[in-house]
C-alpha cells in the first residue's frame, strides 16, 4: 500500500507516474519533529537501505547524508553527498518492527540523520516546508522496492550493444586514437562494443561542434567503427559555450532560453569551455530546443550518448573570481601572511570559487510559470537534462533505443536515461563502494548504471584493474575510463594480467543471455537486477548483515574481492548453492556448498559465483562484440533442486526496437 501526505505547496518534479489521493490523518512510523522535520525510533537490529547514490554501505545506517547533487571528486566515507538526489529509504525494521519504504519528493536539499547523533534514530528535514510524503507498506523488502519502482514508472532500456565493454579515456584527442583503441582491442582478441568521447572531440569544448582538424569526418569515422561492431560514444556538458558565432547559443539568447539572474539578464558561469550560460531545463520547449541540438551527432551516426557536467558543476562565476583575484592583490602586499589568512582567504578562497552556494543561490528558472530559485530546485536541473535529450530521441531517431546516461540526477530522471557513479578513483575502496553503490542505486530507478572501472582519478594497478573488472563484468553499464594524466589502463596495457582480462572480458559476453534477461524482467517487472542479501531472506540475521555480497536476478549471486592481495574471502550462505569458480567460460570448477559461513579461495584470476537451486544461467561462446554474439546454441551452468531439476526464464529481442511485449521474447530452458 502507499499512502500520500502533502505539506506546504510543492513544486512540481514529475519523479511519480501514479497520481495518489493525498492522504488525511496522521503519518504512519514517524514522528513530526518542532522544526519541521520527522524522526523514527530504530530497533537495534533495524536495517536502513537506500538514498542511491551516496557513501558508505548497503546499510545507510551510522551516517548523516545531504541529498544534494554535488560535483564531487573526491569520493569517500566522510562525504555526504554525490552527483544524484535519490531520497527514497527502505526501513527493514527488524524482528519487532514493521518494515515500510519512505520516498521524499523535494526537489532541493533533504538532509538524513540515520543513527549519526542517536544511533537509534533516523531523522530527516527538507530545506522548505512544501513536498510530497509517499510512505509504502507490503510483504517484505522485494514487495516494497516493487511497488515503489510501479509509483516512479518503468527504467530506461538501453539498446542490447550499450551491455557491450566501453573503452574511455579523457586524452582521445583524434579520430586515430579512437582507431588506435579499436586496433588495440581487435589486436589483442578483446572484445569491444564502445569507444567513448571525451571533449577533445568538439571545438574549443563547445556543445554540439565538432574539432573538423582532429576529426575531419565524424560520419565516417562512426561508419568505419560501427562497421567493426564498435559504436562511437561522445559526451555533452551541462554550459553552452558564450560564442556570438554559435548558433546554439544565439538561439538560445534570442529565445530567451537560459538561466537568469535576478535582473533578467543571461547567468553565466565558467566550465571547461570557459564562460557559459546554462539552459533552463525546466521549461519544456527548452528540452525540446536543447534535444534537437544532439541532431548534428545523430546526423553523423552517434547513437549513444554521455551527459556530464549537469548537477550543474559551476567553476567559477566572474564577479566572484574577480572578488577573489582582488583579495589576492590586497594580500601581495604583505610580507608575511597569517596562516589562517592563507587558509582562509587563499586556499579556502580559491576552492570556494567551485560550485558555490552563492552562485546556485543567484540564479533563476521558470517552472510552469513560476519564478523560482535555482538551489530550491536545484536536484532537478541534470534529471531534467537527461529528459531533453531522452525526448528529442524519439524523433531523432523513432523506433530505435538510443544509449543515454548521465551524471546527475534525480528520481524520475530514470525513465529516460542511465547513470554512471561519477569521478571516483582508483584505490580499493572504491572498488567496494561500487560493490555497496549497485542495489541501493537499482532500487531508486536506475537500472542501467556502473562505475569508472579501474577508477577515474589516480594511478590504478594491474591487480585491481582484473578485480574491479571481475566485478564489472556484471554491471549493466560496464565502461573503463580514466581522467588525463594519469596511468594508462586500457585492458591491453597490462601483459602480465592480459589473458585473465582477456577471459573475464570475454564472460562478460558468454554471460549477456543471462545478464540482458535479468535486466529486461527487472524493467519490464519493475524487479531488481541487483539486491542485498536481506532482501531474499529477511528473517535471517545473518543475511542481512552482508555489505559485501550481492544477489543478480533471480538465480545467480556474487561475491566478489575488493582486497589487494587476498586469496579468498569470507561468503555467507543463506541456503546451499553451487559455486562456480571460474577463470575463463570453459575453464571453471564447480563446488556444492551447504548453507553458512565458508572462507572461498579465489586467486587473482578467478570470479566466484554463485547459482541458488532450482536455477540455471544461460551461456553462450563468447563474441567480439554483441552483434557477434550467437544465442541460438546455449550451455546452462545449474544447480538443481532436490528433484534434480534446474530451470531458467530468457528473455530475447532484436536489442534496437522497442517491441518489448512481445510474447516471442520469453521461452524457458530447462536443465535435466
Amino acid at each position: 500500500m502507499i499512502q500520500r501526505f502533502r505539506f506546504g505547496s510543492p513544486l512540481p518534479t514529475d519523479s511519480v507516474v501514479q497520481e495518489l489521493p493525498v492522504s488525511e490523518g496522521t503519518v504512519p512510523f514517524l514522528t513530526a519533529e518542532a522544526d519541521g522535520g520527522w524522526s523514527y525510533a530504530m530497533a537495534p537490529d533495524a536495517v536502513v537501505y537506500g538514498l542511491g547514490e551516496m557513501p558508505r554501505g548497503i546499510n545507510k545506517r551510522g551516517w548523516h547524508y545531504v541529498a544534494n547533487n554535488t560535483d564531487e571528486s573526491h569520493h569517500g566515507e566522510d562525504k555526504r553527498s554525490y552527483y544524484g538526489a535519490h531520497n527514497f529509504l527502505l526501513i527493514d525494521g527488524g524482528a519487532r518492527q514493521e518494515d515500510f519504504g519512505l520516498f521524499i519528493d523535494f526537489p532541493g536539499k533533504v538532509s538524513y540523520d540515520i543513527g549519526y547523533t542517536a544511533y537509534g534514530t533516523l531523522r530527516f528535514s527538507t530545506e522548505t516546508p512544501d513536498y510530497d510524503l509517499y510512505v509504502l507498506t507490503g510483504n517484505g523488502p522485494n514487495d516494497i522496492a516493487r511497488q515503489f519502482r510501479q509509483l516512479i514508472g518503468r527504467s530506461y532500456i538501453p539498446p542490447k550493444w550499450a551491455f557491450g565493454l566501453a573503452q574511455s579515456r579523457w586524452g582521445y584527442k583524434t579520430a586515430e586514437d579512437v582507431r588506435e583503441v579499436a586496433r588495440q582491442y581487435r589486436d589483442h582478441d578483446l572484445p569491444l562494443d564502445m569507444v567513448v568521447m571525451d571533449i577533445d572531440y568538439m571545438q574549443d569544448y563547445a556543445d554540439f561542434t565538432v574539432n573538423k582538424e582532429r576529426f575531419p569526418d565524424l560520419a565516417a569515422l562512426a561508419a568505419e567503427m560501427k562497421a567493426q561492431g564498435i559504436r562511437l560514444v561522445p559526451i555533452i556538458d551541462a554550459g553552452v559555450r558564450i560564442d556570438p558565432e554559435s548558433p546554439v547559443c544565439a538561439e538560445g539568447l534570442e529565445k530567451g532560453y537560459f538561466c537568469t539572474k535576478a535582473d533578467g539578464i543571461p547567468f553565466v558561469a565558467a566550465v571547461w569551455p570557459g564562460k557559459a550560460y546554462f539552459a533552463d531545463f525546466l521549461r519544456p520547449e527548452v528540452r525540446e530546443w536543447f534535444g534537437q541540438q544532439y541532431k548534428l551527432l545523430t546526423d553523423c551516426g552517434i547513437e549513444g550518448f554521455w551527459n556530464d557536467m549537469n548537477e550543474p558543476a559551476l567553476f567559477y562565476s566572474p564577479n566572484r573570481l574577480r572578488a577573489f583575484l582582488d583579495a589576492m592583490a590586497d594580500l601581495r602586499q604583505k610580507d608575511n601572511i597569517e596562516q589562517l589568512e592563507f587558509f582562509g582567504k587563499v586556499v579556502g578562497g580559491a576552492m570556494g570559487l567551485m560550485n558555490s552556494p552563492e552562485d546556485y543561490a543567484s540564479f533563476y528558472h521558470d517552472l510552469n510559470g513560476q519564478r523560482v530559485r535555482h538551489d530550491r530546485v536545484h536536484n532537478l536541473y541534470g534529471g531534467n537534462m537527461i529528459r531533453a535529450a531522452g525526448d528529442a530521441f524519439r524523433t531523432l531517431r523513432p523506433g530505435k533505443r538510443t544509449l543515454l546516461y548521465s551524471r546527475s540526477s534525480f528520481i524520475g530522471s530514470h525513465r529516460w536515461g542511465g547513470i554512471w557513479l561519477g569521478d571516483n578513483t582508483s584505490t580499493w575502496a572504491q572498488l567496494l563502494a561500487n560493490i555497496q553503490m549497485m542495489p541501493n542505486v537499482q532500487m531508486c530507478g536506475f537500472l542501467y548504471s556502473g562505475a569508472d572501472l579501474c577508477g577515474f582519478s589516480g594511478d590504478t594497478t594491474p591487480d585491481l584493474a582484473l578485480r574491479w573488472l571481475e566485478f564489472g563484468l556484471f554491471t549493466p553499464l560496464m565502461r573503463n575510463h580514466a581522467t588525463a594524466g594519469v596511468r594508462e589502463q586500457e585492458y591491453y596495457r597490462f601483459p602480465e594480467m592480459l589473458p585473465a582480462m582477456r577471459n573475464m572480458i570475454r564472460l562478460r559476453y558468454a554471460l549477456l543471455p543471462y545478464l540482458y534477461s535479468e535486466f529486461m524482467k527487472a524493467a519490464l517487472e519493475d524487479g531488481s537486477y541487483f539486491r542485498p542479501l536481506g532482501f531474499d531472506w529477511p528473517d535471517d540475521p545473518d543475511a542481512r548483515e552482508v555489505q559485501d555480497q550481492l544477489l543478480l536476478g533471480g538465480g545467480m549471486m556474487l561475491a566478489p574481492v575488493y582486497t589487494q592481495n587476498a586469496s579468498g574471502r569470507h561468503v555467507y550462505l543463506p541456503e546451499p548453492m553451487k559455486l562456480y569458480r571460474v577463470r575463463s567460460v570453459d575453464d571453471y570448477d564447480t563446488e556444492l556448498l551447504p548453507a553458512g559461513h565458508h572462507y572461498v579461495r579465489c586467486a587473482l584470476d578467478e570470479v566466484l559465483l554463485f547459482i541458488r537451486p532450482g536455477h540455471a544461467v544461460p551461456v553462450a561462446k563468447p563474441a567480439a562484440c554483441t552483434a557477434r554474439l550467437d544465442e541460438s546454441e546455449l550451455t546452462l551452468w545449474a544447480c538443481p533442486d532436490a528433484s534434480g531439476r534446474a530451470s531458467y526464464r530468457m528473455y530475447t529481442d532484436d536489442g534496437e526496437t522497442a517491441d518489448f511485449a512481445a510474447p516471442e521474447h520469453w521461452k524457458t530452458l530447462t536443465a535435466e
